[in-house]
């Protein structure tokens, strides 16, 4: 007798799809598949845009973002629904809060996020100055339309983003068993879906940050199983760099020791490692439902 699906809304078109080594290999060349697409279409809003005094950065953002995206899940909703008839599945999306509760996982892990981000700083300001290049391209995605970028770093980058390496990267690697059956140990399926999270971002001065919030991403993904969790944590954590870099004070600026000077700075970044280690340990509390991770399985629709 068919079931009916217990998960609805867009994450459940992918609770069939859990992508092995290979799969992950062919999700990523899908990726970078949309990118080539997403450049080439990237061109039609800039000529169109020429001589209106009008920027087409922001509109090549909120037209080129989304669909770098779009053929990976597309492959993966297919490869989904292939599946979903006679093979179970596991949530995209779960909540495995207790004994702590959604509302304060979601604080503790929102100054776990904001004092690593903070920490990441002092790493990147051991990297050698950023080209000049690549400084303008960041401030034109930070420092444009502000609603249009606040819609693609805080909307679209957590979306897709966290669709992209905590549900399909981290999930798979979790659940992968090799022919002999043994699986991926979680600290380095967490580790390497940080690190992919890392590379996708192409330059060393975002990865720095992006893999040690890929690392807590991952962590915390693995204890409660939540997507929507991560992609709230992705979108405060954006948010509140675009804000910090719309205020003209901090335009300029390379290092949060330009504006707090070197002893404060160290100061800062020791009560940021220590409020990250207090917040991150309470998630000790939350027991995984599996070594693998709290993900609640899926049954196929015919048993």
């Amino acid at each position: 007798m068919r079931k009916r699906k217990g998960n609805f809304g867009i994450l459940s078109n992918f609770d069939h799809f859990v992508p092995g080594i290979p799969d992950l290999v062919i999700l990523c060349i899908w990726l970078l598949l949309g990118v080539l697409i997403a450049n080439v279409v990237a061109l039609v809003p800039t000529l169109l845009l020429r001589g209106t005094g009008l920027s087409g950065t922001d509109v090549v953002m909120m037209v080129s973002y989304p669909l770098m995206f779009i053929p990976a899940m597309i492959y993966a909703s297919v490869r989904s629904r292939n599946n979903e008839s006679f093979e179970k599945g596991y949530r995209l999306n779960n909540s495995h809060f207790a004994p702590l509760g959604g509302a304060l996982c979601a604080v503790l892990a929102i100054v776990a996020t904001l004092s690593l981000n903070f920490l990441a700083d002092f790493f990147i300001s051991l990297l050698p100055p950023m080209p000049e290049n690549l400084k303008a391209a960041l401030n034109g995605i930070t420092q444009g339309n502000f609603v249009m970028n606040l819609i693609c770093v805080a909307v679209f980058a957590p979306l897709f983003e966290e669709w992209l390496c905590r549900g399909m990267v981290l999930r798979g690697l979790l659940k992968h068993k090799s022919k002999k059956g043994k699986s991926i140990r979680p600290v380095w399926a967490i580790v390497i879906s940080a690190v992919f999270f890392a590379v996708i971002h192409a330059n060393p001065w975002q990865a720095i940050a992006a893999f040690m919030l890929g690392c807590l991403f991952g962590y915390l993904y693995w204890k409660t199983g939540s997507l929507y969790l991560t992609m709230l944590l992705h979108s405060v954590n954006n948010f509140t760099a675009l804000i910090l870099s719309n205020i003209p004070a901090l335009k300029d600026m390379e290092s949060w020791t330009d504006v707090l000077g070197s002893t404060t700075f160290a100061i800062v970044c020791c009560a940021c490692a220590l409020l990250a280690i207090l917040c991150i340990r309470q998630f000790r509390k939350i027991q995984p439902t599996e070594e693998t991770g709290s993900f609640d399985e899926v049954p196929a629709l015919f048993d």
